[in-house]
């Protein structure tokens, strides 16, 4: 018998419910017995439309000193992780073949090869289906899920905010193999059905902390100290979200018997809880990989040709629209600025989360065990370029020395996909189309 099943048949005698077993398995005082390898993290953050290469990138590219990583305008926000971040200038999505340039900036970004021919018609190039090949994140997924000691509940989660229902490859980055795209989910509360319980209505979500309570209580007796913080932190979370889908059944019960209006999708009502939703997503996803529910994510803000309006900012206008005008509107220009500020302050919000987490059942923080990667499907938008990509990473997870404004010239970021696999563990002759991949992993990286 496995020690995984071995501690599910403790829990089962011991009166825990299925349910909250689910969660204790993961604790690391239930954890998988002789495991004390370190628990590497990966989020890949996603934000569309291109950059302004001139409040992005830094002026000195290079090893960085202390102090001198420049941090322009719109990355100003990571300015505080200073010692745990480096931009990738130079990385070149140099993929081929069908589809315009949104398109194979998306579908192409994480898997590094050709889009199959198919009917999905955009911009004044060739139709194009799905993706040739697996995905970075899921390729780690299956990688990690073979392996006892690396194996979580869930593997890889796949967060969203608000991306379309259509189905298409503007707005599918992740993918589990050839012509397999992968959804992420872009409602928190289905989400935390999830993650907590898969519960068949919001009603029922609302009471799942009163039938697990009893549960939890007899956990602590079982658990470490420092388990018991963890566990109260996600008791903490389930009221949290109980209270707001209370409240949000009642509202809907106070609606009976009156006229709702019916609300086209990803307008409106939707778009102006974009910074809510998205932190909500930010707390789940923490919360997640606190315990251990997986160790890759990915969390795809909007998609390729992304038209959210960011009203918050007083930018009443589309993002992807205005990320078309050219750089001669002085008005758009600052107005996209502002844009990318704000989705680099979400990546710093992430990254403080993880930061003011201690490591379960470790040492430091759970930054310095996670990298983030924030990137893009263009290097501008206007342009619809894919010479560099936008690549900045934060945390100590893959090992890379914070501090860094490196430029690589103009090389294929199917290398910078072999990296990522070596440094989690898991090296690559090549990764996605081998014909980018002849050089290796990059160097030089500290």
């Amino acid at each position: 018998m496995s020690h995984r099943n071995s501690r599910r048949r403790f829990l089962r005698n011991a009166g825990i419910s299925a349910a909250a077993a689910n969660f204790a398995l993961n604790l690391p005082s239930l954890a998988l017995a002789g495991q004390v390898s370190r628990r590497q993290r990966l989020v890949i953050v996603f934000s569309p439309n291109g950059v302004i290469p001139a409040h992005f990138w830094p002026d000195r590219p290079g090893k960085g000193q202390p102090g001198k990583l420049d941090f322009k305008r719109i990355l100003k926000p990571l300015e505080p992780f200073r010692d745990q971040t480096v931009t990738m200038h130079g990385l070149c999505n140099q993929i081929k073949g069908d589809g315009d340039g949104h398109m194979r900036g998306m579908g192409c970004l994480l898997t590094g090869v050709e889009l199959f021919p198919g009917d999905v018609q955009g911009g004044s190039d060739t139709p194009a289906g799905w993706s040739q090949g697996i995905s970075i994140d899921q390729y780690l997924k299956n990688r990690l899920q073979a392996d006892a000691a690396t194996r979580t509940r869930f593997g890889s989660l796949e967060f969203g905010v608000l991306v379309p229902e259509r189905a298409d490859t503007w707005t599918r980055m992740s993918y589990s193999g050839p012509n397999q795209p992968v959804a992420p989910i872009d409602d928190p509360y289905k989400m935390f059905d999830k993650l907590y319980g898969q519960a068949k209505n919001r009603e029922l979500l609302a009471s799942v902390l009163d039938d697990l309570t009893g549960d939890f209580q007899k956990l602590e007796s079982m658990i470490s100290a420092e388990d018991k913080h963890l566990l109260r932190q996600h008791v903490d979370l389930v009221r949290k979200v109980e209270k707001e889908l209370k409240v949000e059944l009642e509202t809907q019960t106070d609606r009976i018997g009156h006229a709702v209006p019916e609300l086209p999708p990803n307008v409106e009502d939707q778009n102006d809880n974009m910074p809510e939703i998205t932190r909500m997503q930010t707390e789940l996803l923490v919360n997640a990989m606190a315990a251990d529910f997986a160790r890759v994510a990915t969390f795809q803000i909007t998609n390729s040709v992304g038209q959210p309006k960011m009203r918050w900012l007083d930018i009443p206008e589309g993002h992807h629209g205005l990320s078309h005008e050219p750089d001669s509107n002085a008005e758009a220009y600052e107005k996209l600025i502002q844009i990318n500020t704000w989705y680099c302050e979400q990546v710093a919000h992430l990254a403080k989360r993880l930061k003011e987490t201690p490591e379960p059942g470790g040492e430091g923080t759970m930054l310095d065990n996670t990298t983030i990667i924030w990137t893009n499907e263009l290097g501008k938008g206007n342009s619809h370029t894919r010479d560099n990509i936008p690549f900045v990473l934060v945390g100590g997870g893959l090992g890379i020395p914070g501090d860094q404004a490196l430029d690589f010239g103009r090389i294929s970021h199917n290398r910078f996909l072999m990296t990522i696999a070596e440094r989690m563990g898991y090296p690559q002759k090549s990764f996605g189309n081998p014909d980018f991949c002849g050089d290796g992993v990059l160097t030089g990286l500290g």
